[in-house]
């Protein structure tokens, strides 16, 4: 398996809170996240706690394929830390952490992730750069589509 370790930094100039209402509300992405074509709730634990959702997601971008995984909530710190584990097209862990400052919100999403479909790992030695591409653009849509949604200015996305 191909893996893959990815660092993004959205500066959205808008406080915490909003942006963490945004990211927490994973069923809405699709209408402001371009590249995110479906993101449901399929499971949630008995008592409605975060931890231990379940959540199907599936990603396209300008590459002609889309990856399909499922996100496991493994631990919520609202509203500084959401992380999840995916398992499907991609295998690993995912980890939003959001910091304020001056009314200016850092958001930094971790993603340690492997590759599990035979033809990506097939292709990872020659198109590894390309996947790297097509995540650093959906990404971009992301810190576009949420600056879009809360109505605020995206200072720098990375």
């Amino acid at each position: 398996m191909a893996e893959y370790s990815f660092l993004t930094t959205w500066l959205l100039d808008t406080p915490r809170e909003r942006v963490w209402e945004a990211l927490h509300d994973q069923a809405a992405w699709p209408r402001w996240w371009r590249g995110v074509e479906v993101s449901e709730e399929v499971s949630r634990p008995p008592d409605g706690a975060d931890v231990g959702t379940i959540s199907r997601m599936v990603w396209r971008s300008l590459l002609p394929y889309r990856v399909e995984f499922e996100i496991l909530t493994t631990r919520v710190e609202a509203p500084t830390l959401l992380e999840g584990r995916a398992s499907g097209d991609l295998a690993g862990l995912g980890r939003w952490r959001l910091y304020e400052q001056g009314g200016v919100t850092a958001v930094l999403y971790e993603w340690e992730v492997r590759t599990t479909r035979p033809w990506m790992n097939l292709l990872a030695p020659l198109l590894g750069g390309v996947f790297e591409w097509n995540h650093d653009w959906v990404m971009a849509r992301g810190g576009e589509g949420i600056a879009a949604l809360l109505g605020c200015r995206l200072l720098a996305s990375d």
